[in-house]
């Protein structure tokens, strides 16, 4: 690619945003999964099994593609300005608003959980266990949490170590590895992947307790190292295209087994091998496939993108809280699966852009979350 390759990638920006719109979609398909019926608050008596045929892969994906995409940006930004500046950029851009909007999100779903619990009649298996909690004398209070929001302490946790591997020169070995054959990264990290994904049930949990977790940081970790390094190899895709259908044929293949798996598993504190063998495959092949494609079609301006993607980081923080409390809200009508899933994504999408545009857009907060 021309030499605007590592100045600003706009399939990047655009990646990020599509990331973040089947975030919404995700989370609002769990209500009607069948598979999380016995796990998700807000799951709903009318359920829709092909939201299992997608939502899965849409998990396997979006998150590594996130902290890949924040491994090269911080990699980016210290090619430009330096340590110091990425510091900067962290406790101000991540920091600061996981400080602030921790308490809010934490309140408002704590909030329209306990609405729910109290005033819904087809409650989920969820909520009738905070209603059986809220009716004791003297409730213990639950664990913190960090909701959704684990993503910003994962992300200062790995620029913490990101600092540490700059400082002792960890990554010359990983970046020589990126100069061989790139089905060395396709074969390669998976098998790094694999022992994180083993330890942990299938499809692998949110790691939102306030203790990190190894597995998570290992994890997303990887993910995030990777796009450090590619940061500094920006021929590694161009090399990589060549595989581009055989990829997709893998994907095809790994997918089919993944969610076969999937259905005939019972449920267990941990994944089985084979299974974690396939998220991890799955994981890294349709991260660098989304790189491929968005690589080839999504590498140029775009206004309606480019807000998409500035308000990304505003949807984010707003999305979950929207949509448990448009969810909770649909449970006890008779619709569809479909027109709730519809309405729920619409309404989730429609009122997050309106905090943005109202709140962040024009105003001091787009420094912080614009």
């Amino acid at each position: 690619m021309a030499e605007g390759e590592n100045a600003r990638l706009h399939y990047f920006d655009h990646l990020r945003a599509l990331a973040m719109l089947a975030g919404v979609f995700f989370h609002a398909a769990l209500a009607y999964s069948p598979l999380m019926q016995p796990w998700w608050p807000p799951a709903d008596r009318a359920t829709l099994p092909a939201v299992d045929l997608v939502a899965w892969g849409l998990h396997l994906v979006r998150m590594p593609l996130f902290f890949l995409v924040a491994g090269w940006f911080a990699a980016h930004l210290i090619a430009r300005r330096g340590g110091a500046a990425l510091a900067r950029q962290r406790l101000r851009r991540i920091g600061l608003p996981f400080l602030v909007a921790w308490p809010l999100v934490a309140w408002s779903l704590s909030a329209s959980t306990g609405w729910a619990a109290m005033h819904v009649e087809h409650s989920s298996a969820v909520l009738a266990l905070v209603r059986e909690w809220m009716q004791q004398p003297d409730p213990p209070s639950p664990p913190p949490g960090t909701a959704h929001l684990w993503f910003l302490y994962y992300l200062l946790l790995l620029s913490v170590l990101h600092w540490v591997a700059r400082t002792l020169e960890l990554g010359r070995r990983a970046a020589a590895l990126l100069q061989r054959h790139p089905a060395w990264v396709l074969l390669g990290l998976p098998l790094l992947l694999l022992p994180a994904l083993a330890s942990v049930s299938a499809p692998h949990p949110a790691p939102e307790g306030l203790l990190p977790t190894f597995w998570a940081l290992g994890f997303y970790g990887a993910f995030y190292a990777l796009g450090v390094l590619l940061q500094g190899q920006p021929d590694w895709l161009a090399r990589l295209a060549p595989l581009s259908k055989w990829l997709w044929a893998g994907i095809a293949v790994a997918y089919l087994l993944f969610l076969r798996g999937l259905a005939n598993a019972s449920p267990a504190p941990t994944a089985s091998w084979p299974i974690a063998a396939l998220e991890a495959v799955l994981a890294t092949w349709l991260t660098l496939a989304c790189l491929l494609a968005g690589r080839r079609w999504l590498d140029r301006p775009s206004a309606p993108m480019r807000y998409l993607s500035q308000a990304s980081y505003t949807l984010y923080l707003v999305h979950l809280p929207l949509l448990f409390a448009l969810q909770y809200g649909l449970m006890d009508l008779g619709w569809s699966a479909g027109a709730k899933l519809g309405l729920s994504c619409a309404g989730t999408l429609a009122g997050g852009l309106l905090v943005y545009q109202l709140t962040v857009r024009h105003t001091p907060l787009a420094r912080f979350i614009g």
